[in-house]
């Protein structure tokens, strides 16, 4: 403080003080305005660029509705009132195959749920910043877990069915490497954001470093995996879909083929079953999510 600092009294010294919080903080408000300015002016542009890049027209958007319709209409055969069972059983003719084939595409979405969450949890304990001992393990783990997400499952797939032919083999393998890298991600990010206290008990103790997970992590992110794998469940029942396009079995390969041999109400009935599987099976992992964290309702 210097000896003009000193000869100011108390009074002063507030105002100064003062004076200097609000130039302080006037200039913050300027910088953030600024900010805001060029995030905004950014953003503007890489919408109009996408939108450029991609030809999006409003007036083709416009003018293509009609004929989404038209196909939706088409999947849709005519049902009266009347004839109701008769029409319904004429367009669900191959319901018996395509339960089989969506019994396959359960069992495929399940085993690699299965295997990826097992494999890509494991995996996230040495892709956590505060977790890893050694940085080189946490950067090559953090890669495989980039390297197998951002590769597209249908991907997989394709490479996965000219290594093993056609079948559901190929489908298991590409979902289960897609399900490492995106339960690895996120499994990691919940791993980053634990209390350090319980880990610093299990190491006073003289634990290890897998009795610090054990211990320390798991009971504190385990609520957080099960809603992941619950979630990831659900995704990979669409994505075992997706690949029966490229010959990894299950229904998708029946819905390729209508939609390939122009069978549009055969496609219909084939998207309808998997829509009411989907939102069966976030029914069921919603309510069995609710009774694991100790909510058997919203109402409680």
């Amino acid at each position: 403080m210097t000896v003009t600092e000193l000869n100011l009294s108390p009074a002063a010294r507030k105002r100064d003080d003062v004076a200097l919080f609000e130039q302080q903080y006037a200039s913050y408000r300027r910088q953030k305005r600024l900010y805001a300015i060029l995030f905004t002016v950014g953003f503007v542009f890489c919408v109009v660029a996408a939108g450029i890049t991609a030809k999006f027209n409003v007036l083709t958007l416009i003018e293509g509705l009609p004929r989404t319709t038209d196909f939706l209409r088409q999947m849709v055969p005519p049902i009266h009132f009347k004839t109701f069972a008769h029409d319904i059983g004429e367009w669900y003719w191959g319901f018996g195959k395509w339960m089989d084939s969506l019994l396959n595409t359960l069992l495929m979405a399940y085993l690699a749920t299965v295997l990826g969450t097992a494999i890509g949890g494991a995996l996230s304990f040495f892709a956590a910043r505060n977790l890893a001992r050694n940085y080189i393990i946490y950067w090559v783990t953090r890669r495989v877990l980039e390297i197998a997400r951002t590769v597209p499952d249908i991907v997989w797939a394709l490479l996965f069915v000219l290594a093993f032919g056609i079948g559901p083999l190929p489908g298991v393998l590409a979902i289960t490497v897609h399900t490492i890298g995106a339960q690895g991600k996120l499994f990691a990010e919940v791993n980053e954001n634990i209390s350090q206290l319980p880990i610093d008990g299990v190491r006073a103790s003289g634990g290890n470093w897998f009795h610090e997970m054990r211990f320390g992590v798991l009971p504190q992110v385990l609520p957080n995996f099960l809603g992941y794998s619950f979630w990831r469940i659900e995704l990979n029942v669409r994505s075992a879909t997706i690949v029966g396009f490229v010959g990894a079995g299950g229904i998708g390969h029946d819905l390729f083929t209508s939609i390939q041999l122009l069978y549009f109400a055969d496609a219909g009935a084939i998207l309808l079953i998997v829509v009411v599987t989907i939102m069966l099976i976030d029914m069921i992992s919603e309510r069995f999510r609710h009774r694991v964290i100790g909510k058997a309702s919203f109402s409680h």
